[in-house]
């Protein structure tokens, strides 16, 4: 997944201004403890960042988008 497409599916899933929080202020612990800038800035796949939040979120991330 590129980087443009994982940015797209927050800001789909959260909406533009939560999907910016989310990425900065959510510790989540599919990924080590880190928040999703974090993980994305250490070099996490794409991928494994969506499937973490995905997991994270399981109720508010559209089907389609899983």
């Amino acid at each position: 997944m590129r980087l443009t497409d994982f940015w797209t599916r927050l800001e789909e899933t959260f909406g533009p201004g939560y999907a910016a929080s989310i990425a900065s202020d959510q510790v989540l612990p599919e990924l080590g403890g880190r928040t999703v800038e974090q993980a994305l800035s250490s070099g996490e796949q794409t991928h494994v960042v969506w499937r973490a939040v995905v997991a994270a979120y399981p109720d508010r991330v559209p089907a389609r988008l899983c």
